[in-house]
């Protein structure tokens, strides 16, 4: 069976559908497929390394730009996928080249365009939605990263729930782990908040991350401690600018810091160290952060909006999305440190159950599936 994965929507800090497409294709690579992969030309290295037995094929450099990368999809793609005999073209991040629908499995990574559209910029709600139901009703196969993700799409486009496979993301187990305290203080001295204890958060500043109320939640959850820990939000800055507002409330003797992205060796020694790792968002198609602190052994808070449960299970912490609610959990977990150690545990036994070679052995399912009906 040849695959013709199309990866040529990775961005260049590797966000999003990068550290998607760059888990899943050295899994695939070690599979029984015949895997072809479509990059932008600055990629053609980095994937033949990830993926050694893998064809890796340079997209034509106008690919860089989004609106001419959409219009190669629907033409060069197609042609490419014709060239090649793909049994199966896997279009890992929301669009499809209809012309060749039916032979596609695509990725649907999140519904809270349709659950939470307030959340989302108009015009991006817009686009992915209409994206989002094209997929469901032309595309041979859909591959969504958990079954409230299934779930939510099937009811928002009145489409069959096993219409879908769920593959639940995978850690990369090799960086993301446990650290011993020289990693931990060697990351904290990058964070310029001295010896305090402090509350984690990452992922990018946007509304449906909730940080505006993770914020008052730590101003409150602060009140009357003698060494109240600071807040570090780690991530890129997003559209929210509610964050701004509520930073601006933050009393005069309380240290916050917002560092941006944190290179990805460091993540690790950031989540093992915070004293909490709050992640209290409005919706996830999957929440890859808590997964990822679960298994360095953090502490975690997060909400039970859509498929954060899914991934956390009895191994971290719950609270609802208000700054009242979230700060009496924070509370709870600040003040005990018997259930955090509890906690942290659970997270990495539970975190080792989340593989990526599970992922792609379901990306398999989805695969087979076309490539059976169109024979």
């Amino acid at each position: 069976m040849r695959v013709l994965l199309d990866a040529t929507a990775v961005p260049v800090d590797r966000g999003g559908v990068g550290r998607y497409v760059d888990e899943l294709v050295p899994e695939l690579d070690r599979s029984d497929v015949d895997l072809v992969l479509a990059v932008q030309r600055r990629d053609v290295a980095h994937y033949r390394a990830l993926a050694p037995s893998a064809r890796v094929i340079a997209a034509p450099g106008l690919v860089a730009r989004r609106p001419l990368r959409m219009l190669w999809e629907q033409t060069g793609l197609v042609a490419l996928a014709v060239k090649v005999r793909a049994d199966v073209v896997h279009s890992p991040h929301y669009t499809l080249p209809v012309l060749i629908a039916p032979r596609v499995v695509d990725t649907l990574h999140d519904a809270t365009f349709f659950s939470d559209p307030e959340l989302h910029l108009r015009s991006k709600g817009a686009f992915f939605r209409t994206w989002i139901r094209w997929a469901v009703r032309l595309a041979g196969a859909i591959v969504v990263p958990s079954a409230a993700t299934r779930s939510e799409i099937a009811r928002a486009t009145g489409t069959d729930p096993d219409r879908a496979v769920v593959a639940h993301h995978g850690v990369d187990a090799e960086r993301f782990h446990p650290v011993d305290r020289a990693e931990i203080a060697r990351v904290r001295a990058t964070l310029e908040i001295g010896d305090r204890p402090y509350v984690g958060f990452l992922g990018t500043l946007e509304p449906r991350k909730n940080v505006p109320a993770l914020i008052r939640a730590w101003v409150t959850a602060c009140e009357g401690r003698t060494d109240p820990p600071a807040l570090v939000l780690a991530g890129a800055k997003g559209w929210d600018q509610d964050v701004a507002r509520a930073l601006e409330q933050v009393p005069g003797h309380l240290v916050v810091r917002a560092p941006g992205y944190l290179p990805l060796a460091d993540l690790p020694g950031f989540l093992a160290g915070a004293t909490v790792l709050a992640y209290p968002s409005l919706g996830e198609g999957f929440g890859l952060p808590v997964l990822e602190a679960m298994a360095c052994g953090a502490t975690v808070l997060t909400s039970e909006e859509l498929s954060l449960p899914e991934v956390g299970g009895d191994a971290v912490a719950y609270c609802g999305t208000t700054s009242g609610e979230i700060a009496a959990q924070l509370r709870v977990l600040l003040d005990d440190p018997a259930l955090r150690r509890h906690l942290g545990t659970a997270a990495v036994e539970r975190a080792a159950s989340f593989t990526w070679a599970r992922a792609a052995q379901q990306h398999l399912v989805a695969y087979r599936a076309v490539a059976d009906r169109r024979r």
